[in-house]
Parts: structure tokens; C-alpha cells; sequence
């Protein structure tokens, strides 16, 4: 799967269950935490107060292990 900023968090958890953890793990949570799953990543993290830098090191952290 190639993971943009603009990928969904749906997407993210069909495609790759263990993202769930490390998305949690970054403060993002998705359905471990009973939150809704929808929207981009990008949005995801800039409702948790993640800027651009961050968000891009997310993206890369999920394209290599995930």
C-alpha cells in the first residue's frame, strides 16, 4: 500500500491492522479507542496538533513498516 497524507484512516487499518498500534502510539487514535476512522491521515494528525514535519515522518515511519 502507498501511504500519502491524504490516505484514509480506514484505509490505513484495512490494509495494515498493526498501523493501528503505532498510530495509537503517536496519539492517533482510530477504532482501538471507539473514535471514528474517518478522514486522511493529514487531518487525523492535525486534530491532535501535529504539524507538516510530523505528519511527513509519519508517512514515511508507515510506508517502511508498514
Amino acid at each position: 500500500m502507498h501511504i500519502t497524507k491524504d490516505t484514509t484512516i480506514e484505509e490505513i487499518v484495512h490494509q495494515s491492522a498493526p498501523a493501528v498500534r503505532y498510530l495509537r502510539e503517536k496519539g492517533i487514535k482510530c477504532i482501538a479507542c471507539g473514535e471514528p476512522i474517518w478522514g486522511t491521515l493529514e487531518e487525523a494528525a492535525r486534530e491532535k496538533g501535529f504539524d507538516d514535519a510530523a505528519i511527513e515522518g509519519f508517512v514515511k515511519e508507515l510506508r517502511e513498516n508498514f
